[in-house]
């Protein structure tokens, strides 16, 4: 099965612009027709499907590059997946320690508004 680039941008809901970028940093790899026409494979469409997820787990595409060519490199997927899960750990510590700052700015805020709240109430008590 082949695609073209606007059979793929509106499955992903993407721009053609976004593939031709992809394209462009060798992650996808379409051939062309007689007229010149992108013609997308069943492989460019699971690539741009990983790529998005990747994008989408906030993956760098250098990232997402390295984890897709391994799998052309060894078949099995071992080194890939060995990649992934270490990104993957990276990943996972990264967003345990955004959420932990988010928490702890979130507790501020609500301490800075509970203060704000009562010195409103203090004000309004002496009028």
């Amino acid at each position: 099965m082949t695609y073209s680039i606007s059979d793929l941008a509106k499955q992903f809901d993407i721009s053609t612009r976004t593939i031709r970028y992809y394209e462009e940093r060798g992650l996808i790899e379409p051939k062309r027709s007689a007229s010149g026409q992108r013609i997308y494979s069943k492989k460019d469409r699971t690539r741009l499907q990983l790529i998005l997820r990747g994008k989408r787990f906030n993956f760098s595409l250098e990232e997402i590059e390295e984890m897709i060519t391994l799998f052309d490199e060894d078949r099995s997927g071992r080194k890939q997946l060995e990649k992934t899960i270490r990104y993957g750990d990276q990943k996972i510590q990264e967003l345990t320690t955004q959420i932990e700052e988010m928490q702890a700015l979130k507790e501020e805020l609500e301490e800075l508004h509970a203060d704000f709240k009562e010195r409103l109430q203090d004000i309004e008590a002496k009028k």
